[in-house]
């Protein structure tokens, strides 16, 4: 069994808003060993991914992390590695499949993005994290850009030793900024979030109001810290 199964099965049921010992009853399973599945202690048998899969109604290839898709293999992560069919895949489809992915990654979690924006209704608030986004692809974009340092500069009015401070040093104050909003300190207050216009937010929320899009963000969300976890 892979890694990705403990943190999707814990997700989904997080999802579903069951406690571990209300979905091992269901499951048919003692707390104590569906608690050791979660956590990646011990490794169940296929016929339990089946059932699991049935349970919460999503795809056997969604539960290993093979697909972004929770219920079909559309999108498979194998196919990024060459592993996902016998014959193997050339260099340039699995570099294909991996840009597709990861596309639906970020486009979809953007959309979420702002789609809790337009119902928070802050036009600063929304300002402020579009910026922080623009800032981003304008960063990535340069260091494209520069990989053929043949590439004419004209297109940029700062020069490439700066851009990038400059660059991360905006998106602190964006970010300080969000804090301001968000904390009611911003000036004028009228600025300020209205905590009325907040909505709650939980992965059973999120997948209830984003049926489509929710798959992409908590697989962003998992990429992400997996990364992450590997500086600490």
């Amino acid at each position: 069994m892979n890694n990705d199964f403990p943190r999707i099965v814990t997700l989904l049921r997080k999802e579903r808003g069951l406690s571990q010992k209300q979905a091992a009853l269901e499951l048919g399973v003692s707390q104590a060993l569906l608690s050791h599945y979660e956590k990646g202690i011990r490794e169940c048998g296929l016929d339990f991914v089946i059932k699991i899969a049935d349970y919460y109604q999503v795809s056997c290839d969604y539960l290993l992390g093979r697909s972004l898709d929770r219920h079909t293999s559309s999108v498979s992560l194998a196919d990024t590695t060459g592993t996902g069919s016998p014959e193997g895949k050339d260099e340039s489809h699995k570099t294909a499949a991996l840009t597709a992915m990861n596309k639906k990654l970020i486009s979809n979690s953007l959309q979420i993005i702002f789609d809790i924006l337009e119902e928070i209704d802050n036009k600063n608030l929304t300002t402020e994290v579009s910026s922080y986004m623009m800032v981003s692809v304008y960063k990535m974009l340069r260091s494209v850009y520069s990989l053929n340092n043949k590439n004419p500069q004209a297109m940029f009015s700062i020069i490439p030793e700066y851009y990038a401070g400059i660059a991360s040093a905006l998106q602190n104050v964006v970010e300080a900024n969000i804090n301001g909003l968000s904390l009611g300190k911003a000036t004028p207050a009228s600025h300020n979030i209205d905590n009325n216009t907040i909505p709650y937010l939980s992965p059973d929320a999120i997948s209830k109001s984003h049926p489509e899009l929710a798959p992409s963000l908590y697989n962003l969300i998992r990429d992400t810290e997996e990364r992450m976890k590997k500086l600490l």
